[in-house]
C-alpha cells in the first residue's frame, strides 16, 4: 500500500523562492558593481582635471603651456584610457585670471550584456593664473 501525497508538504520551498529571489539580487549587485565603477571613474578624472588646472596655473611663461596641461591631466588620470580623455583649456593667461580646465570621458553601465546607461563624464575646475 502507497502513502497518499501529503499537499501541505513545505520540502522545497526555500530552493523554490531562492530561485525566484537570486536573479533580481544579481541585477542589484551587479548594478552597484557598475556604478562603482562609474563614480571611480568619475572621482579619477575630477582628480586628473584639478591637477591639470594646478599645471596651467602657475605655467603662464611657458609656450607649451597647454600641451603641458593636457599632458598633465592625461598622466594623472590614473587607470583612465589616455586616449578617451578629452581636455580642452581655456584662459587669457593674464594674471588674476581663471583658467578653465574641463575634460570628458566616456562611461557605459551595462548589466548582463544590455547597455542600461551610457555617455560622458564631464569634469571642470577652474584656478587662477598666477
Amino acid at each position: 500500500m502507497t502513502k497518499a501525497p501529503n499537499i501541505r508538504n513545505e520540502r522545497g520551498q526555500t530552493m523554490v523562492e531562492f530561485a525566484l529571489v537570486l536573479p533580481v539580487l544579481l541585477l542589484v549587485l551587479f548594478g552597484i558593481i557598475q556604478f562603482g565603477l562609474a563614480f571611480t571613474h568619475y572621482v579619477a578624472l575630477t582628480d586628473a582635471v584639478r591637477a591639470g588646472a594646478r599645471t596651467a596655473a602657475v605655467s603662464r611663461l611657458s609656450p607649451t603651456r597647454v600641451p603641458d596641461t593636457v599632458a598633465k591631466v592625461k598622466t594623472a588620470s590614473g587607470d583612465l584610457d589616455t586616449t578617451q580623455v578629452n581636455v580642452t583649456v581655456t584662459s587669457t593667461w593674464t594674471p588674476g585670471q581663471d583658467v578653465v580646465v574641463s575634460a570628458t570621458y566616456p562611461y557605459s553601465i551595462s548589466l548582463f550584456g544590455l547597455v542600461v546607461a551610457s555617455g560622458n563624464l564631464t569634469s571642470q575646475t577652474s584656478e587662477r593664473v598666477e
